[in-house]
């Protein structure tokens, strides 16, 4: 589902392409993407409607498996506005009360005196499946 990005648009609109044997040179996806999340999931409920993160990477999930993941149950929560790319996916809180994926790196936004909101709610998740067990 993952693989290394071959194809994008540089600043001036032109496409530019590589493949696995090529220099990755300019592949790398970097700064701060937005991306709208769906509302009624885990990730709607973390970050609301729209959530701006920080890229470092050169890969990207490929969009010909979408679907069938879709159809096995994976939520695609969250997509870039620009290139509607997948940026977080996750199992519904049915399936499991906690499995959320993201592309981004929210470590790059995180402090140990201000905590990034998915690791926040990564640990009011465990605190309370504790409270249960």
């Amino acid at each position: 589902m993952i693989a290394l990005i071959t194809e994008w648009k540089d600043a001036d609109g032109t496409i530019k392409t590589r493949d696995a044997n090529s220099d990755l040179g300019g592949t790398m996806r970097l700064g701060a993407q937005s991306s709208d999340v769906a509302k009624g999931t885990l990730a709607h409920q973390i970050y609301g409607d729209v959530v701006t993160e920080r890229h470092r990477h050169r890969y990207e999930a490929n969009v010909n498996y979408l679907d069938t993941l879709r159809k096995a149950g994976l939520v695609i929560s969250a997509l870039t506005q620009r290139e509607q790319l997948t940026e977080i996916v996750e199992l519904p809180q049915t399936v499991h009360p906690w499995y959320i994926g993201v592309q981004f790196h929210p470590e790059f936004k995180s402090t140990p005196w201000n905590g990034h909101p998915l690791f926040n709610a990564f640990v009011k998740a465990a605190i309370v499946h504790q409270k249960k067990a």
